[in-house]
């Protein structure tokens, strides 16, 4: 598999280990991690301006952005303030950091922004997930303007809940580079 666009990957809270899908995924296509000073206690505001620096580096019409858990809020948050039209964005398991289940220590990601993103993009939700409900990961698909793929038990969609490789989820980034 082959892809057009740069692809940026951004992890969430905590970053994403070496066997998690986007580290794979990073490995084996040269994809660009978008890293971020502070994993375990972002604050949204420096969060979205070192993701505006990565973009800024390229060719804004050519890329897609690959966001795990609390990046889908993150590049929410990009796409209010800065209206940015990139090629498409891959949102893995957003995380609802309005719910009482997301761990405390993160500034600035609440509320989560129901805006209509300037772009295309793909909502990747589970019906068991412990970070969001699959009504809240619906109302957030539905607010950004995105398709809703909801792949079945599948917990957050990361190493803990069976996600190493992930062919299921390389074939929607694929749909995005079209």
């Amino acid at each position: 598999m082959t892809f057009n666009a740069t692809i940026l990957i951004h992890p969430g809270l905590g970053n994403s280990g070496a066997a998690h899908w986007q580290s794979l995924w990073e490995k084996q296509f040269s994809f660009t991690r978008v890293e971020q000073q502070d994993w375990e206690t972002p604050v949204c505001a420096d969060w979205i301006a070192t993701l505006n620096d990565y973009v800024s580096r390229h060719n804004p019409d050519n890329i897609i952005l690959v966001g795990h858990s609390l990046a889908c809020t993150a590049i929410a948050y990009w796409a209010q303030k800065y209206n940015v039209r990139i090629k498409g964005a891959l949102l893995v398991a957003p995380s609802d950091t309005e719910a009482d289940t997301y761990p405390t220590g993160t500034t600035g990601f609440t509320p989560v922004p129901v805006i209509k993103l300037p772009f295309k993009s793909i909502v990747v939700t589970s019906s068991n997930d412990y970070y969001v409900t699959e009504a809240r990961a619906r109302l957030f698909a539905e607010a950004w303007g995105s398709e809703l793929v909801s792949i079945g038990d599948a917990g957050h969609i990361n190493l803990a809940s069976g996600f190493g490789e992930w062919p299921q989820g390389l074939e929607l980034l694929k749909q995005l580079d079209n």
